[in-house]
């Protein structure tokens, strides 16, 4: 069975960082295409990063691109997101998502329709 397990969100000062941990299980987490969104208050839910799984290159959105980092860690079948300088307008819920299917272009990665399985969500909030 297919799970992802968000954590590390919390609530952080504008200028601030945090590391979210997405540990996947029931599947060989770097052999699937992966991903971050972020779902605000009313907003519809946007994607944030996505790793390959052939080459492990990575893209972001322009909004966290140089701010926010995307890694995976096959030893413990784990992915994360490192988010430094932190905006108020990044908070939101975010989710990490995995899907089998390579996307055939950059932008698709960040497609959420893209992804059949989700985490549960962590809140992140950057107020100060």
């Amino acid at each position: 069975q297919v799970q992802l397990v968000e954590s590390g969100g919390g609530s952080v000062q504008p200028g601030g960082s945090l590391r979210l941990s997405c540990v996947a299980s029931g599947f060989t987490l770097d052999a699937w295409t992966a991903g971050w969104f972020r779902q605000a208050p009313g907003k519809v839910r946007e994607g944030v990063s996505w790793i390959g799984s052939s080459d492990d290159s990575t893209y972001y959105s322009d909004s966290v691109k140089g701010r926010f980092t995307i890694s995976r860690d096959n030893a413990k079948n784990t992915l994360y997101l490192q988010m430094n300088s932190l905006k108020p307008e990044d908070t939101a819920v975010y989710y990490c998502a995995a899907d089998e299917a390579m996307p055939f272009d950059s932008g698709l990665g960040l497609e959420p329709s893209m992804y059949d399985n989700w985490g549960q969500g962590t809140q992140v909030t950057v107020s100060s």
